[in-house]
């Protein structure tokens, strides 16, 4: 989904900003944002900032990793973790989870309170999300 300017979801993480898209049809949100709604097929959709709070509902500690996270370090000495993140706004979005141990995953909980991080990689950024302090 773009807006008129041309901004792009993966722009706005570059500029630390977790965007998803708002139904104006039936009020569904989305994040990641959608160009059409699911839920009502609306196609007038528009761009709503997160506050990037959320809660860990599920994760795992991935140690065979793909090429582009063996790249910047990650692999089966060096696990990362992946959650599944309810958003305070409601929706739930797949991110890495930083600042946890993953050599201990039994010391990572389940309804740990969250907010968004963006990891930079290069010239991109990536969404992530760290236990708030």
């Amino acid at each position: 989904m773009k807006e008129p300017n041309g901004t792009s979801f993966y722009e706005y993480l570059g500029e630390s900003k977790l965007m998803g898209s708002r139904c104006e049809s039936c009020n569904a949100l989305y994040v990641p944002p959608r160009p059409l709604c699911p839920s009502c097929y609306g196609e007038e959709m528009a761009w709503e900032e997160m506050s990037g709070e959320g809660e860990l509902m599920a994760f795992t500690t991935v140690h065979i990793a793909p090429t582009a996270m063996i790249e910047v370090g990650y692999g089966r000495n060096n696990p990362y973790c992946v959650g599944i993140v309810e958003l305070a706004e409601g929706p739930a979005i797949s991110a890495q989870i930083v600042g946890v141990d993953t050599a201990k995953p039994t010391g990572i909980e389940i309804g740990t309170h969250l907010r968004a991080t963006y990891v930079k990689r290069g010239d991109r950024s990536f969404l992530g999300f760290e236990p708030a302090a």
